[in-house]
């Protein structure tokens, strides 16, 4: 009897069970594979298409790219070397790099100073696109623009002082009027830079640039991809705060500027850039008065930011359309005049929301930059058509230039991607 209670009772572990390791189909590239690639018969099918494709297109163009030359000085050098083989003739990068960079007409022994700007600017935009960073380094940002300016094209230094307290005297004016009306502020700052920098250019000598530190170097002696480069960002620098104060001028209460910014916007949006800047070569010089001479890239960024401009304020308005009424509201109740509410609490949300929008209108225009080659400014794309191709030595060659063209607005491109997709997580606070 008692040792029928004794094997009643319940048996008690008092050992942890050793951990089993997981069977091989749950873990590693195994389930990967299972849960991504042959989740089902569907799925499989795809995947293996898909990898018959990419080895038909890897087989095409190893062989070509490993077969490749580099040191051959002309494009029938280059196929006699190959004696028939499969390969690509690289040796059109390594003669011509520097045309695909700077242009075919940039000083060579002035690289130095778009090399030492463009480093100045990933200095620039550290503060703006990373918030963490001392704020006291936006002083840097600010001065960028005149500095680069000065470095890229040389001469007296008289025309960035200008531009600048053009820009100091349009911000105290922003400052002042911008309190009450946002947009106000904005265009008449605006007008105000554009008109002290247009008197002060004709005040400026004529000789001042004979004893600059710098050697003048003309906007037409400007090309490759330092010429995409400098288009995009100048040109998305511009845009967005323009786009800002586009959107806040169409949700205006005051008829007059809502009426322009209406206009303005579905005009620009109508028309296509290209023939924006057939406007800036041909038609926009007759804009402004007979004695100033307006610099051809001067007019190209006017004409590419009004047209990103447009883009990027239906973009914003979609932000500011999508942020509940109690928003504003809220701002109204702790009793925030028209600036501070846009600035503390509306803006924010709508800008964030707006991210991927502006993101796109930015990538769209860096690479719509290429089609300044249509008005005769020879940048990346323009070099590749012109002076590149029509030369007798490399006269045949496409893939190399057009595949190194594509490999540096990918590099670009992808860039602001990632930095886009980065600043929505940082900025995903979970409300």
């Amino acid at each position: 009897m008692a040792d029928q209670e004794t094997n009643s009772i319940a048996f008690v572990a008092t050992e942890v069970i050793p951990e089993s390791a997981p069977p091989a189909r749950e873990t590693g590239a195994v389930k990967w594979m299972r849960e991504n690639l042959f989740s089902s018969v569907t799925n499989s099918i795809l995947t293996l298409v898909a990898l018959v494709f990419i080895y038909l297109i890897l087989s095409g163009t190893v062989p070509w790219i490993v077969n490749g030359l580099w040191t051959t000085s002309s494009l029938a050098e280059c196929r006699e070397a190959l004696a028939g083989k499969t390969g690509a003739c690289f040796s059109v990068l390594t003669e011509r790099w520097n045309q695909l960079i700077y242009g075919f007409k940039y000083p060579v022994e002035e690289y130095w100073r778009p090399n030492l700007a463009f480093v100045l600017m990933l200095v620039a935009i550290a503060p703006v696109l990373f918030f963490e960073l001392p704020r006291k380094l936006l002083i840097v940002t600010a001065l960028y623009p005149f500095v680069a300016f000065w470095l890229i094209w040389g001469g007296t230094i008289l025309a960035p002082l200008l531009a600048l307290i053009g820009f100091v005297v349009a911000g105290v004016f922003f400052q002042v009027f911008g309190r009450t009306n946002f947009a106000l502020g904005f265009f008449g700052a605006v007008v105000i830079a554009l008109v002290i920098w247009a008197v002060g250019g004709m005040l400026i000598p004529e000789d001042a640039s004979e004893n600059a530190l710098l050697s003048a170097v003309p906007s037409r002696d400007l090309g490759g991809f330092m010429l995409n480069l400098m288009l995009g960002v100048t040109c998305v620098s511009l845009s967005v705060p323009l786009g800002i104060a586009l959107a806040l001028g169409r949700m205006s209460d005051m008829p007059l500027i809502k009426g322009v910014c209406v206009v303005f916007i579905e005009f620009i949006r109508g028309v296509p850039l290209i023939t924006l800047l057939f406007v800036a070569s041909v038609m926009l010089a007759y804009f402004f008065p007979p004695e100033s001479t307006v610099d051809l890239f001067l007019r190209v960024v006017i004409m590419i930011t009004l047209f990103s401009a447009a883009y990027i304020a239906e973009v914003i308005r979609g932000g500011l359309a999508a942020l509940p009424k109690g928003q504003y509201e809220a701002a109204d109740s702790l009793g925030l005049d028209y600036p501070q509410a846009m600035r503390l609490i509306i803006l924010p949300q709508a800008l964030k929301i707006s991210i991927p929008g502006i993101v796109n209108v930015a990538v769209g225009l860096f690479k719509d930059t290429t089609l300044v080659s249509v008005i005769s400014m020879f940048d990346l794309v323009g070099m590749i058509r012109g002076p590149i191709l029509a030369s007798t030595e490399w006269n045949g060659v496409y893939w190399e230039l057009l595949g190194f063209a594509a490999l540096l607005f990918f590099v670009v491109c992808y860039g602001i991607s990632q930095y886009s997709q980065w600043l929505e997580r940082k900025l995903h606070k979970g409300h």
